[in-house]
């Protein structure tokens, strides 16, 4: 599978507001450059007109460029060890490639390689996610990660003492690579498949569902999750820009969940509901 690479050269202040609208044209990750911003798409999903006219939509208010590339599938270990540190969350957990040392300062150890998926824990919303699942009770409890990119989520919540964890993702690459990461951690509970959330068995239920994807299948799949959830249980998602975050919370609270936390880093957000 080959990978479109866009490369914007544009202002710093408007890198986090065209990583939101180029995701919801479907790039699944953002690099931030020294001239502005990388985006990775799918080649097959990539639509030069649409991005042409998100350009157009800003540069009334800024300088923009763009080039666009095409990639094979590599293997993007070293892309990110040129510069890639270890991420450190709430003083509990550290995030950290394999050719890092541990750090037993830590209470939660991850290790992480990427390959070609990017939920490293550098981006703010996987950094938050982390924190958010930091404030809930994993022991013995059962667990669903939606689009699990490297599986980090589920490795953190096997490691706070979930029972089972499912997790899924649409990318055959993601998913060997979660199962890679889950071996790497000693998580033997988690269980990666390839698919959707219509793959999931509608009569299983989960204590948790995390789910950091985007906007618009957050506010088409909520109502889903919802049905998967025992009572008691928590949805905790991010993906999407604080400008959003009124539309998800509008639509869990139809579907009869309440707002339990809010966390907000640099303009991208994420939420967690209860059910009651």
């Amino acid at each position: 599978m080959n990978y479109t690479e866009l490369q914007l050269r544009l202002s710093p202040d408007y890198t986090d507001i065209l990583t939101a609208e180029l995701a919801e044209l479907g790039f699944e990750s953002f690099v931030e450059t020294d001239e502005g911003l990388s985006a990775y798409i799918i080649e097959s999903d990539f639509d030069e007109k649409a991005v042409q006219e998100l350009i157009t939509k800003y540069e009334g208010q800024t300088a923009i460029a763009y080039e666009v590339s095409s990639l094979e599938k590599r293997n993007w270990n070293a892309e990110w060890e040129r510069d890639y540190e270890p991420i450190e969350v709430a003083d509990q957990v550290r995030v950290r490639a394999s050719f890092h040392e541990s750090d037993a300062r830590f209470r939660y150890d991850i290790v992480i390689n990427p390959k070609m998926s990017f939920g490293t824990g550098h981006h703010e919303t996987t950094a938050m996610m982390l924190e958010q699942q930091l404030g809930l009770d994993f022991v013995g409890k059962s667990v669903l990660d939606v689009g699990s990119g490297t599986g980090i989520l589920a490795i953190l919540a096997e490691k706070m003492g979930a029972q089972t964890i499912l997790a899924f993702d649409i990318e055959e690459w993601a998913v060997e690579n979660a199962r890679e990461n889950a071996e790497l951690n000693d998580c033997p509970k988690t269980t990666v498949f390839q698919g959707t959330i219509a793959d999931v068995d509608p009569t299983t239920q989960y204590n948790i569902v995390l789910a950091n994807i985007n906007r618009n299948i957050l506010l088409a799949e909520i109502p889903f999750y919802t049905n998967l959830l025992t009572k008691n249980g928590y949805l905790v998602v991010s993906g999407f820009y604080e400008n959003d975050a009124p539309d998800i919370e509008q639509k869990a609270l139809e579907v009869g969940l309440s707002l339990a936390n809010r966390a907000t880093t640099n303009q991208w957000t994420s939420l967690s509901f209860y059910k009651p």
